[in-house]
């Protein structure tokens, strides 16, 4: 479903921009959905996977080698090994629109979000639309019997979600993490020690959802809180972690103003803990975080442009684990993974201080059902419909 839906957004953006940026983080499919959609543009399209040497090669004078197939769609994957082709672009581009040409004639994928934007935006304003491409989520795999916790416990990137067994799939997920520690980050900050990054993950794992705390961080790994930063936002950066701001209002109460900190894919979070089955996770301390932040980006993949999200907490005990604001409407959203939801005072008193418009309680179940207090109970899938359909 996100694959289709991003097609078809795509596609409307193909007359009106130039260049079109789908970023994402390895292997969750941004290839493949290109692959797809250029059966749509252009059959003849050019690829080129800007980590191997000899594709490397071709761009020696790019210009010109951009001249030499004009009127044909350029792939660039991976651009992030190639920044200084963002001014060059411009300049191409420009001098296409005054011949006529659009649409569509380069299609940018890259591993990172921010760094990608900052590089892009700068020189190609005006001329570039920017996509994300999740991994698989829940209403994509809600229909088939267990497939909910599969998904939890595996995570949405897709070669892990498909593997053959438990096994085979915190095999591939164990590599994808050596992958980024031990090549990917080294390309992007020489200077940083695996073994530290490592050790940082993996204790951002065991806090899956908490409010981070730098130096408490740093004294573990006998790192400065600014270094301690630079590493948590460079993992930002290469979107496999998430900071979750924090709500403010004024209430005239003390708030939390610290993020949380999730690792976006549930499933590295259980590789990074070496939980391999289901039964490792559902005994494990982890398994409330987890399932938090599993319901969170699951909901955050289906949010549209321009819809803002945090979590709401003051130093009294009220408490909102997500706060959605929709078309100037605000969403207060508790989480837990029960079957007999209540309502606690925390939530009461917090949708009163922010004055929420509608009030869900995301529950393990999946009937939608009255709570009370002008709250209703709703599963996971039924709730991201919900937001899909416009509410």
């Amino acid at each position: 479903m996100i694959v289709r839906d991003l097609i078809l957004k795509l596609q409307e953006l193909i007359p009106d921009f130039p260049a079109i940026a789908i970023f994402g983080p390895r292997q969750v499919g941004k290839t493949t959905l290109a692959q797809e959609l250029v059966e749509t543009i252009d059959p003849q399209s050019i690829y080129l996977d800007l980590e191997s040497p000899s594709d490397r090669s071709k761009l020696a004078e790019p210009e010109q080698y951009f001249d030499l197939h004009e009127g044909q769609l350029i792939i660039l994957d991976e651009i992030q090994r190639m920044p200084d082709l963002f001014p060059l672009l411009r300049g191409v581009i420009d001098r296409r629109r005054k011949k006529g040409l659009r649409s569509c004639q380069f299609l940018i994928l890259g591993s990172a979000s921010l760094d990608l934007i900052r590089q892009s935006s700068e020189s190609l304003a005006g001329r570039i639309a920017y996509e994300e491409l999740p991994g698989f989520n829940v209403m994509e795999v809600d229909s088939i019997e267990g497939h909910v916790e599969k998904l939890w416990l595996r995570g949405g990137l897709p070669d892990s979600f498909l593997a053959s067994s438990d096994k085979s799939s915190m095999t591939w997920r164990g590599n994808f993490i050596t992958t980024y520690l031990e090549r990917d980050i080294p390309q992007i900050a020489q200077f940083v020690p695996a073994n530290r990054l490592r050790r940082l993950w993996t204790m951002l794992a065991h806090q899956q959802g908490q409010l981070i705390n730098l130096s408490k961080l740093g004294a573990s790994l006998d790192l400065t809180s600014p270094t301690v930063k630079s590493y948590v936002e460079m993992l930002e950066d290469l979107l496999l972690i998430r900071s979750v701001r924090p709500w403010l209002v004024n209430v005239g109460k003390r708030l939390v103003k610290s993020p949380k900190i999730y690792i976006r894919d549930s499933g590295i979070t259980h590789a990074l803990l070496n939980l391999t089955k289901l039964d490792d996770l559902l005994g494990h301390p982890v398994v409330g975080g987890s399932w938090e932040g599993f319901i969170i980006e699951n909901i955050i993949s289906v949010l549209p442009k321009g819809a803002d999200y945090g979590f709401y907490r003051t130093s009294g005990g009220a408490e909102l684990d997500l706060v959605l604001s929709l078309n100037g409407e605000i969403w207060a959203i508790e989480i837990k993974r029960t079957l007999s939801p209540k309502l606690s005072k925390g939530f009461l008193n917090a949708v009163d201080d922010i004055s929420a418009d509608h009030r869900y309680f995301i529950y393990a179940g999946k009937d939608e059902f009255p709570l009370g207090e002008n709250t209703r109970a709703i599963g996971l899938a039924g709730f991201m419909k919900k937001i899909k359909e416009g509410f």
